[in-house]
């Protein structure tokens, strides 16, 4: 009878291991990953720290290289785990880190690529490369530093990933909704929309440079409680503490805190972090009230004014304790004002996931009658920026284009726009199109001399246009009017 691999999981039960599957990919050898020729067994040829020896003997066919020879590995990581966390990456394709090498120069040679990663990984001699750091603009002017680590750690990462995320997905709170799987944005502004409709004031926070200032020590605690593995906290605090690179070869380390913004592992260390520094401490200290967290975004449903603030200044202490701070000009307490409320109070406004949340006119579908509410629509943030890259298309000059090209550059862009932001109140992105309308007359005016510069006849031709084929542009099918 064929032996099974095995190994214990974090509750210390045995895991059965089934028969490799055969990878769904090109380069991949027919039932596992071929040895790379200038990867040598590691067992005993590189100097391993704090791995766990399995006991359970293994198939000699599972851990046979290219040469047919058995190799035992210390850690329970097969070759399907890296193929799954290849394709996983890939999906999520990702910009070159320090070494240069994109996705696509990794698969040249992806086999033996992949076969380096599954060898050290399973044997405890991983190690990562230097993080690329490289700066993104915000939309305040600053910019924000960003991480890449390369194409190897971030398949590496994954590989952790998937092995930790279920275990922790069975602590999180019900409230956390980012970069968890079966969880969306939009499950978190539905969420919020409820709240604001029972709870009259909202506490907006921003916690300043998250991911920079996260704590180390405190973060080591957190997974203590919840992993026993040595080599899983041995390869997540190599992670935390590679160094980081610019592309002019600047080298620095972590001092104890920070993990990339942009590494595979990072969202969920995030996660963990704060279900402890902030979920579970909101739960026990105001058990009464309701929050919605996506990552570090995160929003705080209070009764009164006087609750509200008595909480923002609980969460100031508590956010000190975990070495972290509250960014001042970005946190705020808000009074969700529509009918029947009534309170003297400024600000009434907050952004959430892309949205704002305001006073709007609303509709009683049983009595036919407008009303005040408060509810979510796109944002004027980024209402503007879609604006903006309209604008900067400078299509209108595309005269030698026809106008299925102009459907081809802008339906993709248009299509996300509307899948995300179309989700509520999608009538109020009627003044993006309207932009776009007006550029596509210019167009139609100097692209046909018939029309003789006559914008009211260039209008008339794309309402006609937009009756014969509705599917030629996405908004049109989604009603937006044409100019």
């Amino acid at each position: 009878m064929e032996q099974r691999n095995s190994y214990k999981d974090g509750k210390g039960k045995a895991q059965p291991g089934g028969q490799p599957g055969r990878p769904n990919t090109d380069d991949l050898y027919e039932d596992r990953l071929s040895r790379s020729s200038e990867e040598t067994p590691v067992m005993g040829a590189e100097r391993r720290a704090e791995v766990i020896q399995l006991k359970l003997p293994l198939s000699p066919l599972d851990n046979r290289g290219r040469n047919g020879t058995a190799e035992t590995k210390s850690i329970p990581i097969t070759q399907e785990m890296v193929i799954a966390a290849y394709k996983r990456v890939k999906k999520n394709k990702g910009a070159a880190g320090i070494d240069g090498e994109s996705l696509e120069k990794f698969e040249e040679k992806l086999s033996d690529n992949l076969y380096l990663i599954w060898n050290r990984l399973s044997s405890g001699s991983y190690r990562p490369t230097s993080v690329l750091e490289v700066e993104i603009p915000k939309d305040d002017g600053r910019k924000r530093k960003l991480g890449i680590p390369i194409v190897r750690d971030r398949i590496a990462q994954q590989v952790v990933k998937d092995y930790l995320e279920n275990r922790f997905e069975s602590i999180f709170s019900e409230s956390s909704y980012g970069y968890r799987p079966l969880r969306s944005t939009h499950q978190a502004l539905a969420q919020v929309r409820r709240n604001v409709r029972e709870f009259q004031w909202v506490i907006d926070m921003d916690i300043s440079s998250f991911f920079d200032k996260m704590s180390h020590e405190l973060l080591m605690k957190a997974i203590e409680r919840h992993v026993e593995e040595k080599w899983v906290k041995m390869y997540l605090t190599r992670w935390l503490e590679a160094p980081i690179e610019d592309r002019k070869g600047n080298k620095r380390f972590r001092m104890g805190e920070g993990t990339p913004q942009g590494g595979v592992i990072s969202p969920l260390l995030a996660n963990l972090f704060l279900h402890y520094a902030f979920d579970k401490w909101l739960g026990k200290t105001y058990p009464k009230l309701r929050f919605v967290r996506y990552a570090d975004d995160i929003i705080v449903h209070c009764n009164t004014q006087q609750e509200a603030e008595e909480v923002l200044k609980a969460i100031r202490e508590r956010m000190a304790e975990c070495k972290l701070e509250l960014n001042e000009k970005k946190t705020k307490i808000v009074f969700c004002k529509k009918a029947r409320r009534n309170a003297d109070y400024k600000t009434v406004q907050f952004d959430f996931l892309g949205f704002s949340f305001q006073p709007r006119p609303a509709m009683n579908k049983e009595e036919g009658k407008m009303f005040l509410g408060f509810d979510c629509a796109i944002s004027a943030k980024n209402e503007k920026k879609f604006i903006e890259i309209i604008r900067k298309s400078n299509f209108h000059k595309w005269t030698n284009s026809d106008i299925y090209r102009i459907s081809g550059y802008f339906n993709p862009m248009f299509a996300s726009w509307i899948d995300h932001f179309g989700k509520y109140r999608k009538h109020e992105m009627q003044w993006i199109f309207n932009v776009f309308h007006r550029r596509l007359n210019k167009w139609v005016v100097k692209r046909y001399k018939r029309f003789n510069g006559s914008h009211k006849k260039a209008g008339r031709w794309i309402r006609d246009l937009a009756k014969r084929q509705p599917d030629l542009f996405v908004h049109w099918q989604h009603g937006f009017q044409t100019a």
